[in-house]
């Protein structure tokens, strides 16, 4: 009897890539009005990171939301041609429409103190963390009081 190695496969990334796959092969358009930006959310030590990919908008047709902890972002790309201008379309790969994405925030985040910025068609948005959100080095043998700063008797 031979000794098989076992490999974990997750079943919701395995669907997530054949409704992707599906999607771009039967060219379905989005559920949400045609696109929906490539998003990356990242944690740093002080601060949650968001960048979108939102190519050929402009910041004003960008529109950011706080509302009971959900960060929304909406926009509409339109389209550059216009009607009857007397050309037609070979290949069209390229999307237009309205976007809508939603996030729930941590309750770590000071939803108060996000910014957000637009360069090169890359939306980034900063969401800074509150002080107890921060990690902090724990020194083992040392009293509680002291590694909070107290006075020990």
């Amino acid at each position: 009897m031979a000794i098989a190695r076992f490999t974990y496969r997750n079943p919701w990334q395995e669907l997530d890539q054949l409704t992707r796959g599906l999607t771009h092969f039967l060219d379905v358009p989005a559920a949400n009005g045609g696109w929906t930006p490539a998003v990356n959310v990242e944690e740093r030590e002080d601060e949650l990171l968001l960048t979108a990919e939102v190519p050929g908008m402009s910041a004003e047709s960008i529109e950011i939301e706080v509302e009971n902890n959900l960060l929304t972002i909406r926009g509409e790309k339109a389209e550059e041609r216009q009607e009857g201008d007397g050309s037609r379309y070979h290949v069209r790969e390229r999307r237009q429409g309205s976007f809508r994405r939603s996030f729930t925030l941590p309750r770590t985040v000071r939803a108060d103190q996000i910014s957000a910025d637009h360069r090169d068609g890359v939306l980034t948005i900063r969401m800074p963390k509150a002080p107890e959100a921060k990690s902090r080095k724990i020194e083992i043998g040392a009293p509680a009081a002291a590694q909070l700063g107290g006075k020990t008797s």
